[in-house]
């Protein structure tokens, strides 16, 4: 017997059919004899529309009261879902959010757990009830109730694994596991048996959607066993696991990419210490993500070009906070780009291995992709190229790499 967490995302949870459906996954783990609790986003789709509806009442809604609103939309399914397997003979009760309590900081609709009071929930599920709990929520010490933002009900379900000590956190999804690379641009992309949580950490960070990032963090601190699989068919899944359980580690784990990047040159700045400050003080003021960043050498006049990388979402808004603090940096003018990507490799064999980033750049050099910036990490590697050789790269690195499966 085992105790297990299951989760299942919006596409798995679209319309009654589907509910139906997984419940029927859910009783087969119950009629192996295992203590079960599922975590359910929102049915596909709800979100965006409850998120529509706050905007469209008011531009400048309240963030407490569009928690109250969007937190609605797992509450819904959390409640059908019980109903599903109670109509097939399988005892369960849906638990709020605040019933538990899931308790979090107070920053709502970015709002991180902090605790979860997981003792009554344990007794449920040793008496032979299925705990239904909706993800994405959870309760300020003010008894408000919190969103954790979007994707956030992977982080809901490691959580919850965490605080009930569950063998494993089962991640039902519309994919069957992780891939060395998006399978729809590389048909000869693998399906990993295994990956570490540092690997799925990068992969998630730069692209990978399979898994939400902070979920990933979450498992990883708290050694919660993760399992990536598919709610449409009985394939064989991908675990997340530490390090020391992936026998034979490859080289690269897998090619990701991220289109949602936006290149920003700040022009003829004064090479002097401080400068580097006031650009991207004002942006982490403003709560801008900055990414990959590259100063120029400086120009015999004393000055440089700083480069750097923001979500291409997050553009717009990026220039006008650079553009009030002009003064105060000492900029000549400002070059922006959102026709870019970023590609990286990953994985944790690079740590023994050299020549790693002379494969990467050689491999794009060979088909006449240029590099407009680099980051790395100890096993990651990442490039920043022009948007419209995005798939090129991705295949052509696949194959450098070795990591194609046999025709």
């Amino acid at each position: 017997m085992a105790r297990i967490v299951m989760k299942f995302g919006g596409t798995s949870m679209a319309g009654i059919e589907r509910i139906r459906n997984v419940a029927q996954r859910v009783k087969r783990e119950v009629d192996a004899g295992n203590e079960v609790a599922v975590v359910v986003s929102a049915m596909a789709g709800e979100t965006d529309r409850l998120v529509g509806f706050c905007r469209e009442a008011s531009p400048l809604h309240d963030l407490a009261e569009y928690d109250a609103v969007v937190a609605s939309g797992e509450q819904v399914t959390s409640g059908l879902l019980a109903i599903a397997l109670q109509t097939i003979g399988v005892p369960a009760r849906s638990w709020l959010g605040w019933q538990l309590p899931i308790r979090t900081s107070s920053a709502h609709s970015t709002a991180r757990i902090r605790d979860i009071e997981a003792g009554p929930l344990v007794e449920s599920m040793a008496s032979g009830t299925v705990a239904v709990i909706p993800g994405f929520q959870g309760l300020t010490d003010e008894n408000r109730v919190t969103t954790l933002g979007r994707g956030g009900s992977d982080t809901s379900a490691v959580a919850v694994a965490a605080a009930v000590k569950a063998d494993r956190c089962d991640i039902y999804t519309d994919v069957d596991g992780v891939y060395t690379t998006d399978p729809r641009i590389v048909p000869r992309a693998r399906k990993l048996a295994k990956v570490t949580y540092e690997e799925m950490l990068e992969l998630a960070s730069v692209g990978a959607k399979v898994l939400q990032t902070r979920s990933v963090e979450l498992a990883m601190k708290e050694k919660v066993r993760v399992q990536v699989l598919s709610s449409f068919n009985d394939l064989p899944g991908t675990f997340v696991v530490d390090e020391d359980e992936v026998v034979e580690q490859e080289l690269i784990t897998g090619i990701a990419y991220n289109r949602n990047e936006a290149k920003i040159t700040i022009v003829q700045v004064a090479d002097r210490p401080g400068v580097v400050a006031a650009i991207f003080g004002p942006l982490a003021e403003a709560n801008v993500n900055v990414d990959m960043i590259v100063q120029n050498i400086a120009h015999d006049t004393g000055r440089t070009d700083v480069t750097f990388t923001v979500p291409r979402t997050e553009l717009a808004r990026s220039l006008d906070v650079l553009d009030k603090a002009r003064e105060a940096i000492g900029y000549q003018k400002i070059l922006s780009d959102d026709n870019v990507a970023k590609i990286s490799v990953v994985g944790v064999g690079m740590r023994s291995h050299a020549g790693v980033a002379q494969t990467m750049f050689k491999a794009l050099a060979d088909r006449g992709i240029n590099i407009q910036a680099i980051t790395t990490s100890e096993i990651k590697v990442s490039v920043l190229i022009a948007e419209e050789y995005t798939e090129l790269a991705v295949r052509v690195l696949h194959t450098a790499y070795g990591l194609d499966a046999a025709a």
